[in-house]
């Protein structure tokens, strides 16, 4: 055979495999709700008009309603968006949406062990171990609390020393937030000045930001290629190997030093059960599944939680007019000498409405973590395919005009009523809904108020960089970018 010849035999093959693969999207687009036509392959990817959703959604909701289908990359994946459609699909239906969409990321790092694993059965048996053994050692009780606003005392003795400086409170915000999780998980906590734990977190934050960016998606939708490629993902691998060691040399100092009768974390309890279970739990309680679960939980635990603070003190920098309100709140119940405490909440309407106010603002990349469908589903009028993504935008829930007297604006009025006093809102799903709401949520809520009250009784906050007219959510963006607005200053009270 000539080489003429077998080039156009080539190219026949490949045209051929391109035919099929578009009509095998057509069927699919035929079968799935409506949506913005995909490209060849990269699907939605770089559609600026699709990606990112919580930029999106709206337009897109008009065009297509509130179940509406896009492609990331030639996967498709359904969106779920506004109150009604989300608790539909999360709480109404929750076994047939409480899926987990393989992420390839997460999968590279996790190899399919830890709390995030499409396995029905190891998610079941580890959720609930976990959430038993965090409420053992404390989570929700008076315990936890006050571990946290022992380290809240600390958090306030590290800003205090960046008084007149412009600083950013990054880390240490970081460091607090961790110290509190890695008590529950390590059985201790680390100094601020430990050098090596600093860069840990900067390792975990690292992980984080690229996991929740839109180049993140890239990686996901292409790992076969990208695996080979260079890029900010092979950093982001490496960093996490350096988590794990330090992870498994965590495990492997419990293991020589366990006592049975008195675990003294949750790396000790993961020990015995998986001691007692062997014969009834198969590899569920294996060695690889507590690693990534702890590699998970201080993620998890550490990151959002802080972030979340740091957006609420760029708020409080934007909004001095809430920020002295909320510390004429905290003088009034608390006052100066004593530290806020989960007792105060009740007492404490309009700062308890400022923070839920404050989550419900803070936007985030809903397509970088979506579900799966269990089973082939009817819902609203389609049929969603088993296996299927699905992305539930909280961003629509948080903005949905039905629920929220003014979506566009911060107004901690959502959550008061006439007489001031605190209402909670049914559409308020910052840790999601269903089967796979956070299960670290009891802690969350805590540490939020706690390290938020401590913090505004000893201090007032302001940018560094006056913020003029920029919005709240392109402040946050300048603030992760590293932009000239990441720095703050600090005013003892």
């Amino acid at each position: 055979m000539d080489a003429g010849v077998a080039g156009i035999l080539s190219l026949v093959l490949i045209l051929s495999i391109m035919c099929f693969m578009l009509w095998k999207n057509n069927w699919k687009r035929e079968q799935l709700p409506p949506g913005p036509a995909p490209w060849f392959l990269l699907g939605n990817l770089w559609q600026k008009d699709v990606l990112p959703l919580h930029k999106s959604y709206q337009k897109l909701c008009k065009k297509y309603g509130p179940v509406f289908t896009v492609w990331l990359g030639p996967k498709p994946a359904v969106v779920l968006c506004g109150y009604e459609a989300v608790r539909d699909a999360l709480v109404g239906h929750a076994e047939e949406f409480g899926g987990r969409a393989a992420i390839a990321i997460h999968e590279r790092v996790t190899d399919g062990y830890g709390l995030i694993t499409g396995s029905e059965k190891k998610w079941r048996e580890l959720r609930r171990f976990t959430i038993a053994t965090l409420r053992d050692f404390g989570m929700g009780k008076k315990t936890m609390a006050q571990r946290v606003q022992e380290e809240a005392q600390y958090l306030v003795e590290v800003v205090a020393d960046m008084e007149g400086e412009a600083f950013d409170p990054i880390s240490s915000v970081r460091h607090a937030v961790s110290n509190v999780v890695c008590a529950v998980v390590f059985g201790s906590r680390f100094s601020y000045k430990d050098e090596a734990f600093l860069e840990l977190l900067d390792m975990m934050g690292n992980y984080s930001h690229y996991f929740m960016s839109p180049v993140s998606q890239v990686y996901n939708t292409f790992p076969g290629i990208m695996r080979y490629l260079p890029g900010p993902h092979n950093k982001v691998f490496n960093e996490s190997e350096k988590l794990k060691n330090f992870i498994r040399k965590r495990i492997d100092c419990h293991k020589r030093t366990l006592e049975p009768s008195c675990p003294r974390d949750y790396i000790d309890s993961f020990l015995i059960k998986s001691e007692k279970g062997k014969s009834t739990s198969g590899d569920v309680f294996s060695d690889e599944n507590l690693l990534m679960a702890v590699f998970d939980l201080f993620g998890a635990g550490t990151v959002s939680t802080a972030n979340t603070l740091l957006f609420f003190f760029l708020v409080m920098a934007k909004f001095p007019q809430i920020q002295a309100r909320v510390q004429q709140e905290i003088e009034k119940v608390v006052g100066a000498t004593h530290a806020p405490s989960m007792e105060d909440r009740v007492r404490m309407p309009y700062t308890n409405a400022v923070i839920h106010e404050m989550q419900r603002s803070q936007k985030g990349q809903s397509e970088n973590f979506p579900r799966a469908v269990t089973r082939c589903t009817e819902f609203r009028g389609y049929t969603i395919p088993q296996g299927t993504a699905v992305i539930p935008v909280f961003t629509s829930v948080h903005s949905d005009p039905k629920h929220w007297e003014t979506p566009e604006e911060f107004n901690p009025g959502h959550f008061l009523d006439e007489k001031g006093e605190f209402r909670p809102n049914e559409a308020f799903m910052p840790f999601s809904a269903g089967k796979r709401m956070c299960p670290g949520e009891g802690l969350a809520r805590m540490e939020l108020f706690l390290f938020f009250s401590t913090l505004l009784q000893n201090f007032t906050f302001k940018l560094a960089t006056d913020p003029k007219e920029m919005d709240i959510l392109s402040l946050w963006v300048d603030y992760q970018n590293k932009g000239p607005y990441c720095k703050f200053h600090v005013i003892r009270r």
